[in-house]
């Protein structure tokens, strides 16, 4: 772990992997000192986010180096259920990119128990981790201008669902109507940061 400062207010933690930042987030989300307002996962970092008035600069980093980090199977964790049609524009390339064939995708997809790892892109979209290998696939060598709202996609290690009409080069699986961000709800992310996710076929 590398320890940053990132203005008066916040302190990047950088580590070498995904499956570092989220067991750290774990630890650190179970029990936050006061003063700190927030946590904000990434790919290879988890910025940590406090008040001044409230708490100092070196006690949030004691913290943050001397807590231990924390596996999934250690807690336990929200689950939410995303119902999805499977009727994605590139399901039929994703099973021949796999060799799972369309049919094969879709009991990959929803055979996995899958991760929140962080939030990005736009407000309620989440990076899904932890789902079968076979599953990898690259982004679109042309990206779409624009994607539905509501449409599955694979990328990389990646699954994840957009919540809004977008540009996006995601290979498309299929369609979930699911409520992913909605600002007058608390908290506003249907997907939050070391949640699991589990999708079931309609």
């Amino acid at each position: 772990m590398r320890i940053l400062r990132a203005g008066d207010s916040a302190l990047l933690a950088e580590f070498d992997s995904l499956d570092d930042v989220l067991a750290h987030f774990r630890a650190l989300d179970r029990e936050r000192p006061h003063g700190v307002v927030d946590l904000v996962p990434a790919a290879r970092t988890l910025l940590v986010c406090f008040d001044p008035s409230e708490t100092g600069l070196q006690v949030v980093h004691k913290w943050v180096t001397t807590t231990a980090p924390v596996s999934g199977d250690d807690i336990d964790v929200e689950e939410v259920t995303l119902e999805v049609r499977y009727d994605g524009t590139d399901l039929e390339e994703v099973g021949e990119l796999t060799g799972l064939g369309a049919d094969g995708v879709i009991a990959a997809h929803t055979g996995s128990l899958w991760t929140v790892a962080f939030g990005g892109f736009a407000p309620g979209f989440a990076y899904l981790t932890g789902g079968d290998s076979r599953l990898h696939v690259p982004r679109r060598s042309s990206p779409r201008t624009s994607v539905p709202s509501g449409a599955v996609g694979l990328a990389g290690e990646f699954s994840g669902v957009y919540p809004r009409k977008s540009p996006g080069g995601w290979q498309l699986i299929g369609t979930s109507d699911a409520p992913l961000w909605q600002p007058d709800r608390a908290p506003a992310a249907l997907l939050r940061p070391g949640c699991a996710v589990r999708f079931v076929a309609i």
